[in-house]
């Protein structure tokens, strides 16, 4: 029997990719978002129902009655990504990320009190860390409302789990990236350095371990027959942390521009300097990263080279 998923936020970049991945498992993939989809580009991202429209009672309602069967599986792709957003507007922020988790856990308790829930989270909930690579057991100091709706995400997924018995796991992200993503690093730095634009924030000695798109969705897949009523959390990450300074340069040079980066010293809000995920609690479910850092840098450059012939 072919198990039923649904993806939240399967429109974006984190959720298209797991929708996909989920499909390629031989998954009947359901989605639930925001965002409109090309003729003919839903079926090529896995999905064999969309529904558009906001995670809360009324959409989920109505992707459950279009499923049809069971939902064994969920995983929850909804929610912010941006530190900067978050600080701008927390109260938005909470109800993309809070909001839409309290509201999933709450049908899930109704609905699908047997599905397995993946929820993923950030790094961003270690703060400023004191272990590197940090491990799942480490303190949780988030710098900002990003970090801590992350946090708050997770702990309403383990009062779920000891309160109705719902099974989740949770998987701290750090930095995701992949061809297709136009925001955060290596899109600024792209559109920056293209228009000769060779100066960014910081001192580019900051660093972050950076997972390839592919390898997360993959690492979502792995972790949901994992879920459970104790709401375990795994770190999602390639298990080693590379300068800022490091991943523009080599933007820089698979852009093939005269201009070398060069950083202003000045740190931007919410921003831990450093990041690094002990990925041992994700090997443990039988994950490894596959896509090499110079390899998916390659990719996303291609990629950003191609939107502008």
């Amino acid at each position: 029997m072919t198990d039923t998923y649904l993806v939240t936020g399967a429109h974006g970049f984190l959720g298209r990719h797991t929708a996909r991945a989920a499909a390629a498992a031989g998954a009947r993939v359901i989605g639930l978002g925001h965002g409109d989809w090309a003729p003919g580009e839903m079926a090529e991202w896995g999905l064999s129902h969309w529904h558009s429209g906001d995670v809360d009672a009324a959409g989920l309602a109505a992707v459950a009655d279009a499923a049809g069967d069971p939902i064994a599986g969920v995983l929850h792709c909804a929610g912010s990504g941006s530190v900067a957003a978050s600080i701008d507007d927390p109260a938005g922020d909470f109800a993309r990320t809070v909001g839409s988790t309290l509201a999933l856990l709450e049908w899930m308790r109704g609905c699908a009190p047997e599905a397995g829930l993946v929820l993923p989270s950030s790094g961003g909930v270690y703060g400023r860390v004191e272990t590197l690579p940090t491990p799942p057991d480490a303190p949780t100091r988030p710098l900002s409302p990003y970090g801590w709706h992350k946090l708050m995400s997770e702990q309403l997924a383990r009062s779920y789990g000891a309160q109705f018995g719902l099974r989740s796991i949770a998987v701290r992200f750090f930095s995701i990236y992949g061809a297709g993503l136009r925001k955060q690093l290596l899109w600024d730095a792209c559109n920056r350095l293209a228009t000769g634009d060779a100066q960014f924030g910081g001192t580019g000695e900051e660093s972050r371990d950076w997972l390839q798109v592919e390898d997360a969705a993959r690492l979502m897949l792995a972790a949901l027959p994992h879920a459970a009523g104790d709401a375990p959390v795994v770190n999602g990450g390639a298990g080693r942390a590379h300068a800022i300074a490091e991943i523009v340069t080599l933007v820089a040079d698979g852009l093939g521009g005269p201009g070398r980066p060069t950083f202003s010293g000045v740190q931007r809000p919410g921003d831990p300097p450093h990041m690094c995920a002990d990925i041992s609690s994700a090997r443990a479910l039988g994950w490894e990263p596959q896509v090499a850092l110079a390899t998916g840098i390659a990719d996303y450059v291609a990629w950003f080279a191609g939107q502008r012939s």
